[in-house]
């Protein structure tokens, strides 16, 4: 019984294992950010914290690099330090190391536009369905919005090249 019972604990991680890959191989590539929402726990409410056209792409390389650059809509060059304050807001990028568990990839950030994610581990829920990937953070406080207060970010990108 206890044979059995092995055999089908290895079927399960087998099946585990070559769904992380195949997610994996999903993912490499370039991508395009379609959309940012930020939604806060709290109030349900969701936070324009991106504007209305951000942009943005995501890098994932075959041996296992993530790069991480996203920016919020009318993004105008700082003339003043308060200026280059608020360009921060709507900016969110970070390099790392990535690996797939389960239906997140997870990456160790070795460099981020806040340097409180550097030596982090950063985990986003994502599902790709043809040429699009949608993602989803856990709850957190950003550093850049929500004051504070838990949000979590969903994003949808497109796989780079491909038409809309």
């Amino acid at each position: 019984m206890q044979a059995v019972a092995q055999k089908i604990m290895d079927d399960y991680d087998e099946q585990d294992a070559q769904k992380e890959e195949a997610l994996r191989q999903n993912l490499i590539g370039t991508w395009e950010l379609v959309s940012y929402k930020v939604e806060e726990k709290e109030t349900g409410s969701f936070i324009n914290a991106m504007g209305p056209a951000p942009r943005g792409r995501v890098i994932f390389t075959p041996d296992g690099w993530v790069a991480f650059n996203l920016e919020g809509s009318n993004r105008l060059p700082a003339t003043t330090d308060a200026d280059r304050a608020q360009l921060m807001k709507t900016l969110v990028a970070y390099i790392g190391r990535y690996r797939v568990e389960g239906d997140q990839w997870v990456t160790s950030v070795q460099t981020a536009w806040a340097p409180e994610w550097v030596g982090t581990e950063q985990r986003r829920t994502v599902t790709v369905n043809g040429q699009y990937a949608d993602v989803v953070t856990p709850w957190r406080k950003m550093p850049n919005w929500a004051a504070g207060r838990l949000s979590r970010s969903i994003i949808r990108f497109r796989r780079a090249g491909t038409a809309a």
